[in-house]
Order: C-alpha cells, then sequence, then structure tokens
C-alpha cells in the first residue's frame, strides 16, 4: 500500500532497452512497432507487468505513446506530462512529441518510409485507433502488421514482472446499494431494446461493478482484470483468472453466472456466431473485434453499457461518498494542521510530506490503499502538473514558496481526490493574485446550476473565466469522474475543453480542479469532488434545475486569498464552505486540530 519512491524508470531506459525491441522487431521483420501507454484492459492505471510504455522509454506517466522504427523514434505525451517527460526519457533516443496536436499519426505519415511494415499488437489498441494509424501509414507508402508475439514482451523477455493474481473479492450490497442480479436484469433489458444478444464487458471497472466484486490487479484501484458476456437475459460468463477465485465467490455469484478460465475466452467469441454483439470501441481492443468478425458475429459498436449506471451513483454510493469524505477531511485536516505547525518550522521534504499524508489515513481504520501516487510538489516540482516525488527529484519546502499535495485514498464506502496548495511562509503578491483567480473558478463551477441535457464541456469555461481574463490558463481538464471504490477516473463525463456529448446526470460524481502552473515557479490548483443533485424548481424560475454538492471537506489556505479579487457572493460561498467544514470535520479530528481548524475557518 505504501506509496514507494524508487527510480524504477530512468532516462537509461530507451538506449538500453530499445535497441532490444529492434532486435525482436528484426526477427519478425518489422521495420517499426507501435507501443501504446494502453494494456489489454484499456487500463490508465497498469499493473507493473504491462507497463511497456514505461519499460520502453522510462515514461511513467498515465497518458503517452512511442514508436520505435529501425533508426528513430518517438515518445508522445499531453500537456500534463511535458516537464515530467523531459526529466525522464532520453531525448537523444527519443523524439518527444505532443500526444494531442497530430499525435501518433502525424508521425507515422512524415517518418515512415515507403514500403515499411510498422507492428502492432491488435489487443492493445482501440479499433478507432487504429484506423488513423492505418491511414496516416498508407500516406507514407507503409503498411501496419498485426503480430501475434509483442516484441517488446520478447525483449523484456523473463525480467518481465508475472501477471497479477489478486483475490477477487464479493463488495457488500452495504456498499453497494444495488444487487448484482439486478443491475445485469436492467443492462441486460438494454441490449434487448438495442437488438443485442449480448455484449463483450473488458474494461475492468465495469466488471467489478457489474458482478459487485473488488479485486487488486490494478495499483491504486480496487479492480478484477477479467474478461465477461452478458445476455440479454441477464446472464453471464465472468472469465477470471483461476488463481484469483476464492472459495466464496460462486456463491456470491449465483446461478446465473459462469466463471471460467481466460483461454476459453475465444471459444466463448465464436460460439457467438450469428449473434449481434455489442462491443465498445473505446473500452475493447481490436482483438475482439476482429475475434467476433471471424466467428461471423454482427459487431453492434456502441458504448459499454454499464458506463453510463455506473456513473450515475445510486443513493447507498452517495451517502457512501459522503462518509468517505468526512472521514478523509479528518485525516487531510490532521495532515494540513502538520503542514501549518511542525511543517513550518522544520521544512519537510516531499518524501516526508507524503508518507506523513498517508499515515494520517492509516490511522482512520478504513484505508484500503491510495486511489493514486500522492503528488507532493514544492516549489518549482509543484509546476509538474502530475509530478511524483522520487528519490532523486525530492525537494525541500522553503519559506516563500508553495506546496501543492495532490491526493486520494480508497476506502470501502468511497473514493476519494481532493488536491490543496498552501503557503511555506508569506506568499507573494502574485501567488495570492493567481491563486485567488483559481478560487474563483473552483467557486463559480461549484455553485453553478444548469439545466438537463448540460455537457461537462459547456460548464468548463467557468472554471477559466477569471484566469483567461488575466491571460492565463491550464493545460489540463477540469474535471473527471470519479467512482465508487473503483477507479479515480471514470467516464464517461468530463468537465474539459474538449467537446462532450455526454450529459450530466443526477449521481455523477466529478471533479472540480482548476490551476495555475508557473514552470520554474511554483504550481496551483484547488480540487474538491462534487456529486450532481437532483433537479429542484428555483424561485420565480421556469425550467428545474441540476445542481453541485461538494463532497470534499477540507480548509483552503486563506493566507492565499487576495480579498480584493472576490466578490460579495465569493466571500459568502468561500466563508459557508468552510463554515460546514468546521462542522462536519471538527468533530472528528483532535482538540488541539480542532483549535488550528477553527482558525483556518474562520470567516473572510
Amino acid at each position: 500500500m505504501r506509496q514507494t519512491f524508487d527510480e524504477s524508470t530512468d532516462p537509461s531506459f530507451g538506449p538500453r532497452h530499445v535497441p532490444l525491441i529492434r532486435e525482436a522487431m528484426a526477427r519478425q521483420g518489422l521495420d517499426g512497432f507501435l507501443v501504446p501507454h494502453e494494456d489489454e484492459h484499456q487500463n490508465e492505471y497498469l499493473p507493473a507487468a504491462n507497463d511497456r510504455l514505461a519499460w520502453a522509454t522510462g515514461f511513467t506517466g498515465s497518458a503517452g505513446a512511442a514508436v520505435i522504427l529501425r533508426d528513430k523514434a518517438a515518445v508522445f505525451v499531453d500537456g500534463r506530462y511535458s516537464l515530467q517527460v523531459r526529466d525522464q526519457v532520453d531525448a537523444s533516443t527519443f523524439e518527444i512529441r505532443d500526444l494531442v496536436d497530430g499525435g501518433v499519426p502525424a508521425y507515422i505519415e512524415t517518418a515512415a518510409a515507403h514500403g515499411q511494415s510498422i507492428g502492432y499488437d491488435p489487443r492493445l489498441h482501440s479499433p478507432d485507433a487504429l484506423a488513423h494509424l492505418r491511414l496516416a501509414a498508407a500516406k507514407a507508402g507503409a503498411e501496419l502488421k498485426p503480430v501475434e508475439l509483442n516484441p517488446l514482451d520478447q525483449a523484456w523477455g523473463a525480467a518481465r514482472p508475472d501477471q497479477p493474481a489478486a483475490p477477487v473479492v464479493p463488495h457488500p450490497l452495504e456498499y453497494a446499494g444495488e444487487a448484482s442480479a439486478a443491475k445485469r436484469k436492467r443492462i441486460g433489458e438494454t441490449l434487448a431494446a438495442r437488438g443485442a444478444h449480448a455484449a463483450v464487458l473488458t474494461a475492468p471497472a465495469s466488471i467489478a461493478w457489474l458482478f459487485n466484486i473488488r479485486g487488486g490487479d490494478v495499483i491504486r484501484s480496487p479492480l478484477p482484470l477479467g474478461q465477461a458476456v452478458l445476455n440479454a437475459d441477464g446472464t453471464a460468463h465472468l472469465f477470471l483468472d483461476p488463481r484469483k477465485v476464492t472459495s466464496d465467490l460462486a456463491v456470491w455469484l449465483g446461478n446465473e453466472v459462469t466463471l471460467e478460465a481466460p483461454d476459453k475466452l475465444q471459444a466463448a467469441l465464436a460460439n457467438l456466431s450469428g449473434q449481434t454483439v455489442l462491443v465498445d470501441p473505446s473500452q475493447s481492443s481490436a482483438w475482439y473485434f476482429d475475434a467476433l468478425a471471424q466467428a461471423g458475429a454482427d459487431v453492434l459498436r456502441a458504448e459499454d453499457p454499464t458506463a453510463l449506471p455506473r456513473a450515475c451513483k445510486n443513493d447507498v454510493e452517495i451517502e457512501g461518498a459522503r462518509r468517505a469524505h468526512r472521514r478523509d477531511g479528518a485525516a487531510l485536516t490532521r495532515f494540513l494542521h502538520w503542514v501549518a505547525t511542525e511543517g513550518q518550522l522544520s521544512p519537510p521534504d516531499e518524501i516526508e510530506i507524503v508518507t506523513r499524508l498517508e499515515g494520517f489515513r492509516e490511522q482512520t481504520g478504513a484505508l484500503k490503499d491510495l486511489s493514486f501516487d500522492t503528488i507532493a510538489g514544492a516549489a518549482s516540482n509543484g509546476a509538474v502538473v502530475h509530478y511524483r516525488p522520487t528519490t532523486r527529484l525530492n525537494k525541500r519546502t522553503e519559506p516563500g514558496s508553495l506546496l501543492l499535495v495532490d491526493s486520494g485514498a480508497q476506502y470501502l464506502d468511497g473514493t476519494t481526490d481532493v488536491t490543496r496548495t498552501v503557503s511555506i511562509g508569506e506568499p507573494s503578491r502574485e501567488m495570492a493574485e493567481r491563486f485567488t483567480l483559481v478560487l474563483k473558478g473552483n467557486l463559480a463551477l461549484a455553485r453553478v446550476r444548469f439545466p438537463a441535457g448540460t455537457t461537462g464541456s459547456s460548464l468548463d469555461a467557468l472554471a477559466r473565466a477569471a484566469l483567461w481574463a488575466h491571460g492565463l490558463d491550464y493545460d489540463h481538464g477540469t474535471g473527471h469522474g470519479v467512482g465508487s471504490y473503483l477507479g479515480v477516473h471514470e467516464g464517461p463525463h468530463r468537465i474539459s475543453k474538449s467537446p462532450s456529448t455526454v450529459a450530466l446526470h443526477a449521481g455523477m460524481v466529478v471533479s472540480n480542479e482548476p490551476g495555475y502552473y508557473k514552470e520554474g515557479a511554483y504550481g496551483i490548483r484547488i480540487e474538491n469532488l462534487q456529486v450532481v443533485t437532483p433537479a429542484e424548481p428555483i424561485a420565480g424560475g421556469e425550467r428545474p434545475m441540476l445542481g453541485f454538492e461538494t463532497l470534499t471537506l477540507a480548509p483552503i489556505d486563506r493566507r492565499l486569498v487576495a480579498l480584493d479579487l472576490l466578490t460579495p457572493e465569493e466571500r459568502a460561498q468561500f466563508d459557508a464552505y468552510h463554515a460546514r467544514v468546521l462542522a462536519e470535520v471538527g468533530p472528528k479530528v483532535p482538540p488541539d486540530v480542532r483549535a488550528w481548524l477553527a482558525e483556518a475557518c474562520a470567516p473572510l
């Protein structure tokens, strides 16, 4: 459970590992090979055995890709990782390029040569992504070639870690709020209404939610790796490594669910011949589409049918989230008290900060795991959006600087994710001004009311407007969905500049995290989780409006607030939030922390 700070990947990985990959490519007659970040389950966070991009390049971020050709190579990351990639990847081995602006297809179109054969593992790529890549290769006169044996895996060889085999356990109804049989029945009815006989599910979170099970195959997420075929009548086949099947699992799943080993999956897909089968091209790799096509099934390309129901939390899950955030808020408040007292007198380093925060969460007695590796960025490290402390990069806090801490926890009743930025010593006027612009965006997104059918992309500008007015912005999304004792990043909803067709529905949990980052100086982010509340009429209004209830409960550093930049409405909103923090978290912390919290939450 404890976060580690080793440097298992470093810039020497490219020079050491790329030649091995090229040798394996040559044995298969390949001139190039595509290395996505995603694994066979399209995971964001990966078990060590599947973290191929990190092994090939040294880059450990949660999104990226690489292309390795015979005489050149490139690694691709988005704006969150533009600083991290420079530190982790050897620039003499890999050209560093933007994942979003053109990305891998643009590189292939210009870097591949006529007649070249570029390999890909069909288990690792979505069919839609492959369509773009094939088009780019065709423009270069090259060809994409599927491989049965992944040359990177061959190069990795005996040093590759074993596949995870954590036990799969029931997730009790007191936390799930709905029995698996009921979920399977209503999802099955959805399939039947769409004319589908079955759906193939490969996303670990979907499988965990549908069958009310949890596992430990994926770092920081209680997910079991497996596959499932759900039939329209609610019966299902669940494919799990037998090593992960506990003695009581079959009883928990019931007679309508057949447990099978993964090596039976291909035969099960072949048995769907002549049937209409729903598969999500954004969640399932091209291998499934190829296998079903070969079996003679009629493939219906559509969104995972569990995605929207899973995102819309039921009353039990929402109440669980409230409990989890009160508990987590108490742990975080104890940590912030430590930073404000001992941490100001004897400045800690980032590793000590991460360890102390995890210790406070462990003392709750309910912590199952972190929900992601804690980001603790002191001073200039805070400007690296997804920075993770290591022994090599570890920095000590210092007076006149900012500390950004983004962290979260996994509890049986909920998943948390919260960011606080605190001042070490006295902040500069610039720091306070930019912190307040970020705060204004957070407050705007927390208080907005909106009609049914509104998407997160329609709300994104609210979080950025104050920054935009000063010529500032940030290069990450404003909000992501969060699971219920599942992944800390959950779709299909989001709040970002990128267009979205998924409306926000009551019960969805989403983060509210605007930020600002000054390279080489400091970073600022304020993040709360909030749940979409049911539509209610507004006095004098003509339409009922949805809104947000803030779940996260932890003080925001008042020393960083420039009062002259807040409106009276914003001041009142800020004070009301702090009054709630004091009322709900105060009784859960020791007396000395409670006294400090009363001052930290005093009205502006």
